[in-house]
């Protein structure tokens, strides 16, 4: 398997689930078995995932990538050797970090819920091609994924603007979409991933779903849904 097809959220999850560290091996950089060059992607979404296990105050030494082609079986016996010397040296996952693991697993399942939205916020970042180690050294900043995590967008529906036609609610991946027939829909912000497709699928004439940055949503997810305009509320 590619190793281009390790998402983001297997990581994040395997550490939600315990495991102390992930180790990644990839084909060389420039040496594609698929044509893909999906290795490329592997590299920019481990440094993106580094950064977030510092967020949630993990060591990002718990997770590592490497590259080497498939005949160099000693090499990767000795990088798996040296990784798992290091995860034995850090100990178990939050030990060493002083963190309580349900407070780590909450964590880590908050970050873990809007994958999709990190995803297409760092798209071109996760596109791009770092051809050596200087490179890669700084691609993403602190500061860069400090502004990320707290400048998550939100999506919310305009009550009044809202004509109950049901487009968002049966395109959301999530099923985060919350009404039924001549209900004003709610977007339930818990299942909500933020990936947006909701505010595509509105029809323009109606622009229901707004769009906000940093603010929570006008109209709370356990909210009973008015009726929407011009029919008579639902028993």
């Amino acid at each position: 398997m590619c190793c281009g097809r390790v998402d983001l959220e297997f990581v994040l999850r395997a550490f939600s689930k315990g495991m102390d560290g992930v180790f990644i091996g990839g084909c060389r950089l420039n040496e594609c078995n698929y044509i893909t060059h999906g290795n490329y992607h592997a590299l920019n979404m481990v440094l993106l995932c580094k950064k977030l296990l510092g967020q949630v105050g993990l060591n990002p030494e718990r997770l590592r990538i490497e590259f080497l082609s498939s005949g160099e079986g000693t090499l990767f016996a000795e990088m798996v050797n040296d990784f798992s010397r290091k995860i034995g040296s850090l100990g178990p996952l939050g030990a060493s970090e002083g963190l309580d693991r349900g407070e780590l697993t909450s964590r880590l399942n908050e970050i873990e819920k809007i994958v999709p939205y990190i995803k297409m916020a760092k798209r071109d970042k996760l596109e791009a091609r770092l051809e050596n180690a200087e490179a890669a050294e700084g691609f993403y900043t602190e500061n860069e994924i400090q502004r990320l995590l707290a400048e998550i967008v939100s999506y919310h529906i305009d009550p009044d603007r809202c004509q109950a036609c049901g487009i968002c609610l049966r395109k959301c991946p999530a099923e985060a979409i919350l009404g039924g027939k001549k209900q004003v829909h709610v977007i339930d912000q818990e299942k909500c991933i933020k990936c947006g497709t909701c505010l595509e699928a509105c029809p323009p004439r109606f622009g229901a779903v707004l769009k906000t940055t940093g603010a929570p949503a006008v109209l709370p997810a356990h909210k009973k849904q008015p009726a929407a305009p011009g029919v008579s509320p639902s028993p």
